[in-house]
């Protein structure tokens, strides 16, 4: 028994985490080819590793024949029958073990490479496979080395890398630190597998709910979408299978413990918690919030909803830098047309005002409107986006005709919608420039009020009413203090047409 090769094995079995048939098997390829390296690099070698005894034994196999053509894998039937007895025959297969000593230093190093490879490839293949199922999982690692941008993360069996777009903005991670990715993906690269990891990705967010909230785990709740701008904000749309449980409430904990969890490991990043539905309105509606949305029109066959909202909700509908509207867009995946109530009034005033029929369209006689219609063509719109191959279908349209229509129609069009947007600019314009002040700080100086021409302007109507004047049927202090506004269900009052 070979004590020594079974403590070696048992080893690199404990170190490696692999297991002992294939280190076993990198050992017996490791003694065929130093075999070969010594005999010929032709030779038939078969080595054997006993998992018990750890016994090494390598032979060296060859073809008996008549006339010798290749030493390497062939051997002559005398000198066969002079070594193994003459019962040898031509075609027999003789076999002799080989002394290990007798293969050199540097057969044995080659011995030695051999397993070595064959060890670190297992050992890669292992590590690829392990983390390879465990893509879209968090994982806990440390901080080993920060390199232009990217940040390597030592894992224990591996090191795995974060690119700069993976990371958090404004995040630092220093050397030691330990963090908690998301990995991302696994690549099967020549050096060895790379675990590429994020902090960034939407799924890291949607991972972290599922560690912190108890029914997520248990699937009573599902996270149905996830919307992040990294660092600064995210949405999540949530459902409860169960119709005792609020999805919303699950998620938030008590007084909010779960939701700051995970808005403490992502750096500050807050967590907008909204339900989910299936009826887009609505979701559009939720997903908004804290803006009331007035009215919603779905343009479903292009996958774009107008949002029509109070003045007064613009700005919260839009949020800091865009980040609330284009978080929504992007939970719901609609794209999302923001209109303020006076704006949507002023767009539909111009644009009835302004509309053009088709039959007022140059080139569009009776007779052609006639048939134009019947063909389902009713609008310039429709005209100038109908496929070339219908239109010539349509009975009295050839190829010209149908060609110079498509031709003014596309311009009709094109014209039409510059000029109509060119107005409601002007209108929207018109509107701000003709917009007074609340308040007139010059009619608040001392003695403003006194003069005729001051008072008479006023009572016309030409100066704004000056605050104190405004206020003086308040109590006492209303004047300089703010008026609470009353409090509004955000979806009780929301109109959801299609």
């Amino acid at each position: 028994m070979d004590h020594n090769v079974l403590n070696a094995l048992t080893e690199i079995v404990r170190e490696k985490n692999i297991d002992k048939a294939i280190i076993i098997e990198s050992l017996e390829a490791g003694l065929q080819s130093a075999a070969r390296k010594k005999l010929g690099a032709e030779a038939n070698i078969y080595a054997k590793v006993d998992p018990v005894t750890g016994e090494m034994t390598v032979e060296m196999v060859k073809t008996v024949v008549e006339e010798l053509d290749d030493p390497d894998t062939d051997i002559s039937l005398e000198e066969a029958q002079l070594e193994f007895g003459d019962e040898v025959g031509i075609g027999d297969e003789v076999r002799w073990e080989l002394p290990l000593q007798d293969f050199g230093r540097n057969a044995i190093l080659v011995a030695k490479q051999i397993l070595v490879q064959k060890v670190r490839e297992a050992e890669r293949a292992q590590i690829f496979e392990e983390y390879k199922n465990r893509v879209n999982e968090i994982i806990v690692g440390t901080v080993q080395q920060v390199d232009r941008g990217n940040v390597l993360v030592n894992l224990g069996r591996t090191e795995a890398m974060m690119p700069f777009r993976e990371q958090i903005r404004g995040e630092k991670l220093h050397q030691g630190k330990t963090v908690r990715c998301f990995i991302i993906e696994v690549l099967d690269n020549a050096k060895g597998p790379q675990v590429i990891l994020s902090r960034s990705h939407p799924g890291f967010l949607k991972a972290l709910f599922e560690q912190e909230v108890p029914e997520i785990q248990e699937k009573i709740v599902e996270i149905k979408a996830v919307a992040r701008e990294p660092g600064t904000r995210s949405k999540i749309a949530v459902v409860s299978n169960d119709d005792r449980v609020d999805p919303v409430g699950s998620c938030v904990g008590m007084k909010g413990s779960r939701v700051q969890a995970v808005t403490r490991e992502l750096s500050g990043e807050r967590v907008d918690i909204v339900p989910w539905s299936q009826e887009p309105s609505l979701m559009i509606a939720r997903a908004l919030s804290p803006a009331i949305v007035s009215n919603i029109l779905l343009h479903r066959d292009r996958n774009e909803a107008t949002v029509i909202v109070a003045d007064d909700q613009l700005s919260k509908a839009i949020g800091k830098e865009g980040k609330n509207v284009r978080l929504a867009a992007k939970l719901t995946e609609w794209k999302i047309d923001l209109v303020s109530a006076r704006e949507f009034g002023i767009r539909q005033r111009v644009v009835d005002e302004m509309s053009m029929k088709l039959s007022e369209m140059e080139g569009i006689t009776p007779e052609l409107l006639v048939v134009l219609e019947a063909s389902g063509i009713d609008t310039i719109d429709a005209l100038a986006d109908v496929p070339y191959a219908d239109l010539i279908k349509v009975p009295g349209v050839d190829e010209d005709l149908a060609e110079t229509l498509q031709s003014t129609a596309q311009v009709t069009s094109d014209e039409l919608k510059k000029l109509i947007e060119k107005t409601i600019n002007e209108e929207l314009a018109k509107e701000v420039a003709a917009e007074k002040p609340l308040f007139d700080e010059s009619a608040l100086a001392e003695g403003a009020m006194e003069s005729d021409e001051t008072l008479a302007a006023f009572e016309q109507g030409d100066v704004p009413m000056p605050k104190g004047e405004l206020f003086k049927d308040f109590p006492d202090g209303s004047a300089d203090g703010e008026v609470e506004a009353p409090k509004v269900d955000p979806f009780a009052n929301t109109e959801l047409d299609d």
